[in-house]
């Protein structure tokens, strides 16, 4: 097999794939993804679903900001997130049709 197929991904985009993956294997965060999937939503909204400290959403929250998977927007004391990134998305929706 030569070294240089053209169907091949080139490596460098297998690495920020494999990247944003880490970032999203975790339960809450594909959980976050699903709530703010086509919405925004406060910090305290998305802990209250997850049964999870505020500060504890916010570092989920944080981390997966810092990858570009999501956009915040401050509205007084209140801080709303949104997916920025539409990745996630399909990454839920491969989980939905092989979970059955």
């Amino acid at each position: 097999m030569s070294k240089k197929s053209p169907n091949l991904i080139p490596m460098e985009r297998l690495e920020r794939s494999a990247e944003a993956l880490r970032v999203l294997a975790h339960p809450h965060r594909l959980r976050i993804c699903e709530l703010l999937t086509n919405r925004r939503v406060s910090v305290n909204d998305i802990a209250e679903h997850l049964g999870i400290p505020a500060n504890a959403a916010s570092q989920h929250l944080g981390i997966m900001k810092a990858h570009g998977l999501l956009s915040s927007e401050r509205n007084g004391k209140t801080v709303y997130y949104a997916v920025k990134d539409p990745r996630p998305a399909l990454i839920l929706g491969f989980i939905r049709a092989h979970a059955k």
